[in-house]
């Protein structure tokens, strides 16, 4: 006789967008949506609240049990804290270094690219200009980094 046995449902990686452009946040929520994504968005408008984000403080203290985001989506021109500035902090941060993140951004400058793959960026995408673009994007990151990427367990540090 065959016992069956069902696997827990595997709660859907929480993606972590840090993006000044409230139009871009939207976009991207509303891209998740069309792609059939589970996928939680959290959204911030800049370096100094992803950073608050990760470290849990300020309005983020109540969060303290919550697991950290699987994926990091940053824009490099953002106000306060850019996005090199917060890339360099998370590398830099034992607890946090390897966290995955994917630059998607405007900037087509190749000093950009460079930079931020010599700070640890996981990949560097640029901003679609259209929505249908958007969709495929955000599809192919969900499989990429939550279908065939291997992720270090949800407690980072060591």
């Amino acid at each position: 006789m065959m016992s069956s046995t069902k696997a827990l449902p595997i709660k859907p990686i929480t993606i972590l967008m840090a993006d000044d452009d409230e139009d871009d946040r939207m976009m991207a929520q509303d891209a998740l949506d069309e792609a059939h994504l589970a996928n939680e968005l959290h959204c911030v408008e800049d370096g100094e609240e992803l950073l608050d984000y990760l470290h849990r403080r300020g309005k983020y203290t109540s969060m303290s049990q919550t697991p950290l985001p699987g994926l990091i989506l940053l824009d490099l021109n953002m106000p306060r804290k850019d996005g090199r500035e917060a890339l360099k902090e998370i590398k830099a941060d034992p607890g946090l270094r390897r966290l995955p993140i994917v630059v998607m951004t405007t900037s087509k400058a190749e000093k950009d690219i460079y930079r931020t793959y010599d700070l640890g960026v996981s990949s560097f995408i640029i901003k679609p200009v259209s929505f249908a673009s958007l969709v495929e994007i955000m599809k192919v990151l969900a499989q990429s980094w939550f279908q065939i990427v291997a992720l270090p367990p949800a407690s980072l540090g060591d």
